[in-house]
């Protein structure tokens, strides 16, 4: 008789949850009109695992993967919100037959604002008045294509000096993204424009008149077709129709148009889920606004349920009870507590500093005695308000032989070669996109902009671009290159091109091109490269130049990344972008006022509290040992009319006097080898703190 072997007993696939989040897993799970969900998620409290297990508890539910629209802020989040929540479904399933012809999941929705956003503007091109064939600029080709405008309607000839190409593309941004007047977009952040608000509206209309001629969108337009086909009210109520559940990870980020598209796509919230933290709102500059998860429980027919978590798995307690008093300031937020089981006696340190050159010699000393005592070079971060505030201690870093990386390289997209490359693509792609046609053709020798504007204006005629291209007459000099080019146009013009076979044939074209317009070629070729390597993952053309432009890789290969001769390196990085990071050991410089908060983020109230947010975001990067410094005096070079000298800095309005007692005071002065280090006297450490400028003058 032979028995039969019992399936192991499935475990349970939610027992790492503690109870908020496997609340906000199990939220309506089974009723046919889910309430919308909003979840607070403090810093550090697991936020993409919870997303990850309500997105296989909804499947395991019996929801239909492809009825699930996903949205982050970058396509590596969506893809490893996929990848976790098919592991948490093998749990859920078991290990039996069952699992293992269970397929990974596929969430074909899932991706960020402005590639999904491409994706439905391809499907109803059609009916919203676009050509489905439509190419995206990134952001520096949107600057080339306003400042084009900008100057065939001869405001680049003004005796006035007008507002420069990225200003101009700054504005419009963003007016579109909060959609605010012009005028009130002047006023609050552009001031010193509002004298040519008349032009500006004319010079946007031109703007938008050139991108519908020449059949491209930018990265605003994305989101702002979609809003609007979201705010009709047949086209809104089709497209909440494509998704039973709507999830959008880190919503404290999003802007108006963002809201709008799913307040519109789902005006009763069914099935709506976010998740973010108010305290972490720092892209105002971006357009995001911290309104639209302070209000979010009021946005829809029927109030939303919410749900905070407080339970923090990265920092220790006396790094939170720190974090919690400076954004227990803030004027509004959601409130909650961050707790964690991670005992610590060591407070988080305020360092009183002379001045900037103290600072880089206390802090290059520190991340080497950290590395002594066992904690390397990459679990170690100095974090700053902005990218200028590091450079002394580069310096510092370099005189001393400290590998380092900074965050904040020349990005992928703006370098030269990667333009050239892509804009041979677009103009494949896409025959009316003069900007990337105009790119390419001074790519061949002999081709200037007189003759390149020659050509675009017969392919603008022409039915048949690549016979057009064939038979222009172009200056002999050039004949042998300009037949070279029109052979690789009519190949990647030709219908049913295997991809990524047209991406290889324009990198070879483009080749030698490279070694004659570059000394560094070799090393630029690494990154046409990785271009290649990056195509295998892409359908087609069309997609590939889609996805790379609106999610592309951060830096290039020859301006960014590790140090080459070095394992082991320390991170420096703007605030901004440490969001998301985490480090054993985190310093953050210059926090005083004119700093932190910046003097250029202190016109009105709004601007104050995104500042305090930002101090927040430094803070709790720090799992167990964090550094808040605080130099004395700076060095002012060149001021107009008092010239170079010394001005005096205060400790951040964001540490108020009563905090104090959630740090560790000290004081460090490295000239004459003399330290003064806590615990001090009372007497010794009120000197420090109230009479700091004549201590150390």
């Amino acid at each position: 008789m032979t028995t039969a072997t019992a399936e192991p007993a499935i475990e349970d696939p939610f027992a790492s949850l503690n109870p908020e989040q496997r609340a906000a897993v199990e939220h309506d799970i089974g009723s046919q009109a889910p309430r919308p969900l909003l979840v607070v998620a403090g810093a550090g409290s697991g936020k993409t695992n919870t997303l990850a297990h309500r997105v296989a508890r909804l499947i395991g539910a019996g929801a239909d993967p492809q009825r699930i629209l996903l949205l982050t802020f970058s396509r590596r989040a969506a893809g490893e919100m996929s990848q976790r929540a098919s592991g948490v479904l093998h749990r859920l399933l078991g290990r039996g037959a069952a699992a293992r012809t269970q397929a990974p999941v596929s969430l074909p929705w899932a991706g960020t604002f402005h590639s999904i956003g491409a994706r439905l503007l391809r499907e109803f091109a059609g009916r919203i008045g676009l050509d489905p064939q439509f190419t995206i600029h990134d952001r520096g080709d949107a600057e080339d294509l306003m400042g084009m405008v900008r100057h065939e309607i001869g405001l680049s000839r003004t005796e006035k000096r007008f507002p420069m190409k990225g200003t101009c593309l700054s504005i419009y941004s963003r007016v579109v993204n909060s959609r605010d007047p012009l005028d009130q977009v002047l006023q609050a952040y552009f001031p010193w424009c509002a004298e040519w608000e008349a032009q500006l509206k004319t010079l946007f209309g031109a703007y938008v008149d050139a991108k519908q001629e020449q059949n491209v969108l930018d990265y605003d337009d994305l989101l702002l077709f979609w809003a609007e086909m979201a705010a009709d009210p047949v086209l809104g109520a089709e497209l909440g129709s494509w998704f039973d559940h709507v999830l959008v990870d880190e919503y404290q980020d999003t802007n108006r148009l963002q809201a709008a598209v799913i307040t519109g796509m789902k005006p009763d919230g069914r099935g709506v889920m976010v998740v973010g933290d108010d305290a972490q709102s720092i892209y105002g500059f971006r357009g995001a606004t911290v309104r639209n998860i302070l209000d979010f429980a009021g946005q829809f027919t029927q109030p939303a349920h919410l749900i905070t978590l407080e339970r923090n798995y990265r920092s220790t307690q006396p790094i939170l009870d720190a974090s919690n008093a400076v954004i227990g300031a803030a004027l509004e937020r959601h409130a909650k507590t961050l707790w964690t089981d991670k005992v610590s006696a060591i407070k988080p340190q305020l360092v009183l500093i002379p001045d900037e050159a103290e600072q880089a010699r206390w802090v290059c000393s520190r991340i080497l005695e950290q590395r002594e005592e066992g904690v390397p070079l990459k679990s170690q971060a100095v974090l700053f308000r902005a990218a200028s505030h590091s450079a002394a201690l580069e310096l510092e870093l370099m005189r001393r032989n400290v590998p380092f990386v900074k965050f904040g390289g020349l990005k992928f997209l703006e370098a030269s070669h990667i333009k050239d490359l892509l804009a041979l693509l677009r103009f494949a792609q896409n025959p009316s996109g003069r900007l990337a046609g105009f790119r390419v053709l001074q790519l061949i020798p002999g081709i200037g902009q007189a003759t390149a504007t020659r050509v675009l204006d017969a392919v603008g005629e022409s039915s048949d671009v690549a016979a057009t291209l064939a038979a222009f007459p172009v200056p002999a000099r050039c004949s042998v290159e300009w037949q070279a080019f029109c052979a690789l146009y009519a190949r990647l013009r030709t219908p049913g091109l295997r991809w990524p076979q047209d991406l290889e044939l324009a990198r070879d074209w483009y080749a030698p091109h490279l070694e004659r317009l570059h000394d560094d070629f070799q090393v630029r070729a690494l990154d046409l490269d990785q271009l290649v390597a990056l195509s295998g993952g892409h359908a087609n053309r069309e997609s590939f130049l889609a996805e790379i432009t609106l999610d592309p890789p951060e830096a290039t290969s020859d301006r960014a990344g590790p140090p080459l001769l070095d394992d082991d390196y320390v991170i420096l990085s703007t605030i901004h972008s440490s969001k998301g990071q985490e480090w054993k050991s985190v310093h953050v410089l210059n926090v005083v006022d004119g700093c932190i908060p910046s003097d250029m983020a202190t016109g009105n109230q709004d601007d104050i509290e995104e500042e305090r947010r930002l101090l927040y975001v430094a803070m709790t990067r720090a799992r167990e040992n964090l550094h808040l410094i605080v130099p004395n005096r700076f060095f002012i070079k060149q001021q107009s009319t008092m010239g170079d000298r010394h001005v005096y800095a205060t400790r951040s309005r964001f540490v108020t006097p009563v905090m104090l007692k959630h740090f560790e005071e000290s004081a460090w002065l490295s000239a004459d080898k003399r330290e003064l280090r806590t615990p001090m006297p009372d007497s010794v450490r009120m000197l420090v703190r109230d009479r700091a400028r004549n201590a150390w003058k």
